[in-house]
C-alpha cells in the first residue's frame, strides 16, 4: 500500500483534539432550552440536508458575520438577499454551510470563513529567486514552505503539482526550504536541492528527494546528483557554499515573519490555508483554486473528461486516499526557473510533522 495513502488519517490526526467523550451530564442537571428557530432561506443555497439544530447554526452565523467586501457592511445573508454587488457572499454562505455539515464547531467555522474572505489576512510574499512550476504572470500563486523530510511535506506535494497541471496556465507553485531542526537530513536534502537549481534540475531533485524519503545521507543525495547528470565538482562545492545557506536562511527568516509554526506552510494568493481546516485536502484545494479565479473575473480550466473508473465528482484533483507516489510526474512546464515578481497568497494554517 502506497505511503500516501495514510494521508486522510494522517490529517485527521492533526484536526482532532487529545480529549475524551464527555460523560453523560448528571440527570440533576438543568436541560438547556432549545434555541428558537432562526429562519433565514438564502437563494442560490440548499438547507433542506441540514437538521433543525444545524439550520439554526447556519442561519445564526451567516446573519452575524459580516460580508466579506468591505464596501459591503451587511451581513452575509443581507449581502445574499438583496443580491448586494459582493461576489464573495454566496460562496460564504455555502463554505459555512458545507463546514456546518461537516460539524465543524463554530470557532473552526469562523476561523475558516476569516482564512478565506477575510481581506486583512492576504500577505504580500515576495517569490524573486524561488523555483517555481506555471507562467510567472498565473492570475493564481501557491507559495510552499517545506522541509524534504516531513512526511506531511511528502503527502502535499503531488496535491499542489497536480493543481498546476489541472489549472493549466493559471496557477504558479512556488517552493521555498524550511528544514526543520527536528530533522537532521533536512538541511541537507535542501542544500541538495539548491545545488540541483543552480544547475536547473530543481523539481527532478525535488521528486527525488521526496521519493527517497528515508535515504537522504551524502552518498545518497550524491547518487541522487549522478542520475541527474549533474556536475558533481560543481554540485559538491554548492552544497558546503555560503550562498546556498544564505538562501535557505533567507527563505527561513521570511517563514518566521509570516508565523510558521510547521511544515508544509502554504499560502494562495496571499491566504494562509490552515490544512486542519480542510475536510478533503485535493478537493477543498481545486475548490479554493476555482472559486478564487472566478472572484477574479478569470474562467477556471474545465476538468478533462474524466475516466471511467473516475469518482463520480469527476476532480481532477486525486481524493487524498487515492494520491499518485510523490514525484511519479511533474506537469507541463515543470522545469525550474527563478520566480520574477512579488505574489500576494491566500492563507491556511501550516501542519506540523
Amino acid at each position: 500500500m502506497s505511503f500516501l495513502r495514510w494521508m486522510p488519517p494522517l490529517l485527521a490526526s492533526l484536526a482532532i483534539g487529545a480529549t475524551g467523550c464527555p460523560g453523560n451530564p448528571s440527570s440533576n442537571e438543568p436541560k438547556p432550552a432549545a434555541s428558537p428557530e432562526v429562519s433565514v432561506s438564502l437563494p442560490g443555497v440548499d438547507t433542506s440536508s441540514l437538521t433543525p439544530r444545524e439550520r439554526r447554526e447556519w442561519a445564526a452565523q451567516v446573519s452575524e458575520l459580516l460580508s466579506p467586501c468591505p464596501d459591503t457592511p451587511v451581513s452575509i445573508a443581507q449581502c445574499v438577499k438583496e443580491q448586494r454587488p459582493c461576489k464573495a457572499c454566496l460562496p460564504a454562505a455555502q463554505l459555512l454551510l458545507d463546514l456546518v455539515k461537516d460539524g465543524r464547531s463554530k470557532k473552526e467555522r469562523d476561523d475558516a470563513f476569516h482564512m478565506r474572505f477575510d481581506a486583512n489576512k492576504v500577505k504580500t510574499l515576495a517569490t524573486d529567486g524561488s523555483p517555481e512550476m506555471g507562467p510567472p504572470d498565473a492570475p493564481i500563486t501557491i507559495v510552499e514552505w517545506a522541509d524534504f523530510e516531513c512526511p506531511f511535506c511528502r503527502l502535499m506535494s503531488p496535491l499542489l503539482e497536480a493543481l498546476v497541471k489541472r489549472f493549466d496556465g493559471q496557477v504558479r507553485l512556488v517552493f521555498k526550504f524550511y528544514p526543520l531542526s527536528a530533522h537532521v537530513h533536512g538541511e541537507p536534502a535542501a542544500r541538495a536541492a539548491t545545488a540541483a537549481l543552480n544547475q536547473g534540475k530543481f523539481w527532478e531533485m525535488h521528486h527525488l528527494l521526496f521519493e527517497n524519503q528515508d535515504k537522504l545521507e551524502q552518498a545518497d543525495l550524491e547518487r541522487y546528483a549522478q542520475r541527474l547528470k549533474l556536475d558533481m565538482v560543481k554540485f559538491r562545492a554548492d552544497l558546503v557554499s555560503t550562498d546556498t545557506k544564505a538562501r535557505i536562511d533567507k527563505d527561513k527568516l521570511q517563514a518566521d515573519g509570516v508565523g510558521l509554526e510547521g511544515t508544509p506552510l502554504i499560502f494562495i494568493n496571499g491566504r494562509e490555508v490552515n490544512l486542519q481546516l480542510l475536510s478533503n485536502p485535493g478537493q477543498d484545494l481545486e475548490a479554493w483554486v476555482k472559486l478564487e479565479l472566478e472572484l477574479l473575473g478569470k474562467t477556471p480550466r474545465p476538468a478533462p473528461p474524466k475516466p471511467d473508473d473516475a469518482s463520480p465528482s469527476g476532480s481532477a484533483i486525486p481524493a487524498a486516499s487515492a494520491i499518485p507516489a510523490a514525484g511519479t510526474s511533474a506537469p507541463a512546464g515543470g522545469a525550474a526557473r527563478p520566480a520574477t515578481s512579488a505574489a500576494p497568497v491566500q492563507p491556511a494554517k501550516p501542519r506540523t510533522p
